[in-house]
């Protein structure tokens, strides 16, 4: 297949920059970046728009490290909610990819964000706060806090009723006998002291004498 070589006029993703000269398929210069202005062909005249070029290209790129500084400042302060189902053990229906963040930060801050620069290890399957890692820009990276959360509410145990507590000193009330205690029952139980009986004292015995 034959290649050119052509200079970029704009920032064209896996292939270069503007100011960049590269080379591709004939076919692809002639057919899309030529009509498209996306590039230029090399020539004497076109190198002179080189330096117009690179001055546009440090533009560009300093005006979007500015911007992903300024919103990696705004996500490292937020935290994201993000509710899902969960079963009756509390354990999640699916998993959160980059792209369900991706989805929650363009509904609920207004923010777009390409996936791509949201890493994720592995999805996110378990409730709690996560912290997830954004490489908004080759020198900005940034942590994003996710709070997952489940549209289930754990139920709470029901409380026992006041008559339920009662029915027992009403039960025994109704038998004709006094709510016993348990105190006093254990103390029943217990042998009482014996009496300790004072020490008689023995007369003395008089020994008679021979007379």
């Amino acid at each position: 297949m034959a290649k050119t070589e052509v200079i970029l006029t704009s920032n064209i993703v896996g292939l270069g920059a503007e100011s960049d000269q590269v080379k591709v398929a004939a076919g692809y210069a002639r057919n899309y970046l030529f009509p498209q202005s996306l590039a230029i062909p090399v020539s004497a005249a076109n190198r002179r728009r080189l330096d117009v070029l690179r001055q546009r290209r440090a533009e560009r790129e300093a005006h979007e490290l500015n911007t992903m500084t300024e919103l990696a400042a705004s996500l490292s302060r937020i935290v994201l909610k993000i509710v899902v189902k969960t079963g009756a053990d509390g354990k999640m229906f699916g998993a959160i990819t980059a792209g369900t963040i991706a989805d929650e930060l363009q509904r609920q801050c207004d923010v777009i964000l390409d996936k791509k620069k949201i890493h994720l290890e592995l999805p996110i399957r378990s409730l709690g706060e996560h912290e997830v890692e954004l490489r908004l820009h080759t020198d900005v990276h940034a942590k994003l806090r996710v709070q997952v959360e489940s549209s289930t509410p754990v139920e709470a145990p029901a409380p026992v009723p006041a008559d339920a507590r009662g029915a027992a000193p009403q039960a025994d009330a109704r038998a004709g006998r006094a709510p016993r205690d348990r105190r006093t029952t254990i103390e029943s139980k217990a042998p009482a002291p014996k009496e300790t009986k004072p020490a008689q004292s023995r007369p003395e015995r008089t020994e008679k004498r021979k007379a």
